[in-house]
């Protein structure tokens, strides 16, 4: 598998909801690196989907079997 170059690489710009391909912006304005425009325009959702996920498994994790001690 041939690694993409940053200039080859796309990103989102939430401030601006703009998509560039290579770094246009601060890295504060800056999600990515998506390997096409329309990853990068789908940047948000899977940000959230990503969230999601790890959300749902911190849930997993934090379920131990038993009622917390200060809920009995």
């Amino acid at each position: 598998m041939l690694m993409a170059t940053e200039e080859s690489q796309w990103y989102f710009d939430p401030s601006t909801g703009t998509v560039s391909q290579g770094k246009q912006a601060g890295w504060e304005n800056r999600m990515g690196p998506y390997d096409s425009e329309a990853e990068a325009r789908a940047a948000l959702e899977i940000a959230a989907a990503r969230n999601k996920a790890a959300d749902n498994e911190d849930e997993k994790e934090d379920d131990w079997g038993q009622t917390p001690s200060w809920e009995k």
